[in-house]
């Protein structure tokens, strides 16, 4: 497998926690309650809440795939690897534009409260000071993701204790009456605005992009991830709650400032100033947040051969993926200055939930391929139907979007398949995780190994494990898989002949050593699991064979039939290490689901990967 640049990793907890968040609370909350308010009244306090569910599958089924395959492209890398380079390629291309596009409106999206703040502010300068901080946040991932998170901290930091204020002295004003009636347009507008305010939550999803850049990504990212959910979406409904309790109807319906409105109420002098800065600071943390994400899709694509191989690279003094977030910022520059923006971002939301249709059929596929080495730390409750439903309810919100984002769409989707077929097409031939369902149910031979084998690679930096001894002598060990019951003797017989090349001893004298060494005392140490160690006259050398066999070995003195065998062959100049060997299966063979695992793999590497992937204690 061809070696890839990869980035460090430098972020914790509570970065992934503020880039969720921060790429969450933008004009979700500071501009769109009030036109939710219009379609659903009170009731667009359950209408968040709703909205904030209908996201839930992704918010899983995300996690799980992030502790899976932690790597730099998120949605764009489980799409590929799940159901192929064609599929990736949209995949890919639409995780970038749709991320960029909502990053890009973010940053223009300041404008209507910097009018607030400085009325006289024209529609040029508002694009100025856009493209401004792009090429600020641009020049802060370019330097230093570490730095970029922690900016991203201090103004999630700054936003909460503003939403805080907010909402704690707002509700000291809150006019109860405001609330009746709490559903006047019926239950069906609720969840038409449900389905209006859901993609409000769907920054959450975009710290998946910098997965390969998380310590300890196995509890960070499902942590990060679930706590900024659950925060946010309280913060999303007590804020709502707070401003139709304290605007009136008439000025709250169609208002793009509601919050700002809301902090009038109750701070007439300041009030609308402050959370009209705190707007502009929540926009700001979303196009960080955008920026840092959005431009890991480039890179992961180019790394698998999708994009030009310029975009994979890595800059050597601070370890960033400089040419993909140059491209990502020139981009949504471009879309400041030229574009009709706000048509676009309706594009943008389709494409997200699109996306998140085929996360969820990622889980689907991954899980069913039952590949070995897809061993994610969190797992997504109530599969299938979760997933299931989740694609059910994005295939209705899709349609709710109107007919011009579905047509750009389509005319997006066309321009992926042309790029696959006259670019990709020519040059991946890497097989999916979808292929190994095709061998569940077709010839084994089609499905091939590849995904196996990167998922084992992703795994090792997972798990930080440091290749010792043990594992080269089982990276290069021989393995017999045997079909079949047959005898102790038998057994031994075919280990010796696999061995006599390698140690350079006659095949018979190995036979007599591991039947001595049986003679003496069984290696039987546990039913089903023997450890047949012998020493031979030699100098430095120690080998290590492994044995399967299903239907079991029969040993004279075992109870139980054998399906597992480590056998140790060294000299006596080696007899330290030989023991530490010993400790080594020791710990394999006392690992949760050790023989489940090792009974389920498919193949020789399959096997190999067990044993190499085990969480024991490396020197």
């Amino acid at each position: 497998m061809e070696k890839k640049e990869r980035l460090k990793k430098v972020l914790g907890f509570w970065d992934i926690f503020c880039l969720a968040s921060g790429a969450m609370i933008s004009s979700g909350l500071f501009i769109l309650p009030g036109l939710a308010y219009a379609k659903s009244g009170p009731a667009v306090i359950f209408a968040y809440i709703l909205g904030g569910i209908f996201v839930i599958p992704s918010v899983l089924s995300k996690a799980e795939l992030a502790t899976a395959m932690p790597s730099a492209g998120g949605t764009y890398f489980y799409i590929e690897r799940s159901l192929g380079p064609g599929f990736g390629t949209f995949g890919g291309l639409a995780n970038w534009l749709s991320l960029s596009l909502k990053s890009a409106f973010a940053l223009v999206g300041m404008g209507v409260f910097a009018l607030l703040i400085y009325p006289a502010t024209t529609g040029f300068q508002i694009k100025l000071l856009a493209i401004a901080f792009c090429i600020l946040f641009t020049i802060l991932n370019l330097t230093s993701v570490k730095m970029a998170g922690r900016v991203q901290i201090i103004l999630v930091a700054v936003l909460f204790a503003a939403l805080l204020y907010y909402c704690v002295f707002g509700f000291i004003s809150i006019d109860v009456h405001r609330y009746v009636p709490f559903m006047p347009y019926g239950p069906k507008a609720v969840f038409a605005t449900a389905g209006l305010v859901f993609i409000s939550f769907g920054g959450l999803t975009k710290v998946a992009s910098v997965a390969e850049e998380v310590k300890r990504p196995s509890l960070n990212i499902p942590l990060g991830m679930i706590i900024a959910f659950l925060v946010v979406t309280f913060f999303y409904a007590l804020t709502v709650f707070v401003t139709v309790g304290i605007v009136d109807k008439s000025s709250l319906e169609h208002s793009l400032i509601p919050i700002s409105l809301g902090a009038k109420q109750f701070a007439p002098l300041y009030g609308k100033v402050m959370m009209a800065l705190a707007a502009i600071l929540a926009f700001v943390t979303t196009a960080n947040a955008g920026i840092l994400s959005a431009s890991r899709s480039p890179m992961a694509m180019s790394r698998d051969k999708l994009l030009p191989k310029f975009l994979q690279r890595v800059n050597t003094r601070f370890g960033t993926p400089h040419f993909s977030i140059l491209l990502t910022s020139l981009f949504m520059i471009t879309v400041i200055l030229f574009l009709d923006i706000y048509n676009l971002v309706k594009t943008a939301s389709t494409l997200m939930i699109i996306l998140f249709m085929f996360v969820n059929i990622s889980v689907i596929v991954m899980r069913e391929s039952r590949i070995q080495n897809y061993r994610p730390s969190f797992r997504s409750p109530f599969y299938p139907w979760l997933q299931i439903a989740a694609i059910i309810v994005y295939g209705f919100l899709i349609f709710e979007m109107g007919p011009v984002p579905i047509v750009i769409t389509a005319v997006f989707m066309a321009v992926c398949c042309l790029w696959y077929l006259f670019y990709v097409s020519t040059r991946v031939k890497r097989r999916s995780a979808i292929m190994h369902i095709v061998e569940r149910i077709t010839a084994r031979e089609l499905a091939g190994s590849t995904l196996g084998s990167e998922l084992r690679e992703i795994l090792l930096e997972r798990d930080d494990i440091v290749e010792d001894r043990f594992d080269r002598l089982i990276k290069n060990a021989i393995i017999i898989d045997i079909d079949g019951s047959v005898s102790a003797d038998e057994a031994f017989r075919r280990i010796s002949v696999e061995l006599s090349g390698r140690m350079d001893i006659d095949k018979n004298e190995l036979f007599k050593l591991f039947k001595t060494r049986e003679e003496l005392s069984s290696t039987v140490i546990q039913p089903g699991l023997a450890i047949p160690h012998i020493i031979v006259d030699s100098n430095h050398k120690f080998d290590v064979l492994l044995v399967r066999c299903k239907d079991g070995i029969v040993f004279p003195d075992a109870p139980d039939p054998v399906k597992t065998m480590f056998v140790l062959i060294g000299s006596m100049d080696e007899r330290n290490y030989h023991l530490r060997a010993l400790m080594a299966i020791a710990q394999i063979a006392q690992e949760k689901d050790f023989e489940k695992n090792w009974l389920a793999a498919r193949n020789i590497e399959g096997l190999r990967d067990v044993i190499l992937l085990s969480n024991r204690t490396r020197e």
